[in-house]
């Protein structure tokens, strides 16, 4: 363990972190998330988690919902486009 100079590895761990998340969620490589500088580093990635914390919470908006089923009745069914008028006709 380093004493006075240099980083310590509780530090150095953080930053390999980043360069794990960089590179496993946003597919960056290392030698991108390496020369980044510190700032703009930091600033990807608090900017990643922020989007896929939103992506998770949308997927679970969206799966709330899924349990609700619709049934198709001739008052719901989707109407034929203009130019499919006429090809299908019911047989009599």
């Amino acid at each position: 363990m380093r004493s006075f100079f240099g980083l310590t590895d509780d530090y150095m761990e953080n930053v390999y972190e980043h360069f794990f998340f960089l590179k496993y969620s946003g597919g960056w490589s290392f030698s991108e998330a390496y020369n980044l500088p510190v700032g703009l580093r930091n600033w990807f990635v608090g900017r990643l988690v922020q989007q896929i914390e939103m992506e998770n919470e949308a997927v679970e908006r969206a799966s709330s919902g899924a349990q609700k089923t619709h049934t198709l009745s001739a008052d719901n069914q989707p109407s034929l486009p203009p130019q499919m008028n006429g090809r299908y006709s019911k047989a009599k």
